[in-house]
């Protein structure tokens, strides 16, 4: 593919996760914040939440087994997990985080399992269409640094 049809690819692909939701302002922070000193900021900090979060589900995962639930500690579990991806801007993501802990604090454990199932998704769907991103925005080269159109 050509460099300026990658160019488009990329801008359509990051326009495209904002109006299905999945990103937010937080993003386009991230973005502002990356130059030429630094031309894989976003990609390295999205990496790092990635690699740091997979820890935070699989301790949800684990405190979701056991029988009763601690809902005080899935809720800190959650809360921790809800700040990291305010952090990259992965809305449709906190908002099941936050979903969650309301069941949390209602003791409603059916609802927390039911929620994380759906955060989980969620969660896979980004993942996946970053991977995607980052991937042309290398092939693009650092010219285009994926910033927001205003």
């Amino acid at each position: 593919m050509e460099r300026n049809q990658l160019r488009r690819k990329l801008a359509n692909m990051r326009q495209s996760l904002f109006e299905q939701g999945y990103l937010d302002e937080q993003f386009t922070q991230l973005e502002e914040l990356q130059d030429d000193a630094n031309p894989n900021f976003v990609e390295e900090v999205v990496t790092l939440f990635y690699r740091d979060s997979a820890r935070t589900i699989q301790n949800i995962e684990q405190a979701l087994e056991k029988n009763p639930l601690d809902f005080a500690q899935l809720d800190s579990y959650m809360h921790q997990f809800k700040g990291s991806c305010s952090s990259i801007g992965a809305v449709k993501v906190k908002s099941e985080s936050t979903q969650f802990r309301n069941y949390c604090k209602e003791g409603n454990a059916e609802g927390c399992r039911r929620t994380f199932h759906q955060l989980k998704k969620e969660y896979a769907a980004l993942k996946k269409k970053l991977e995607l991103y980052f991937q042309y925005a290398r092939q693009a080269g650092p010219d285009e640094t994926a910033c927001r159109p205003k």
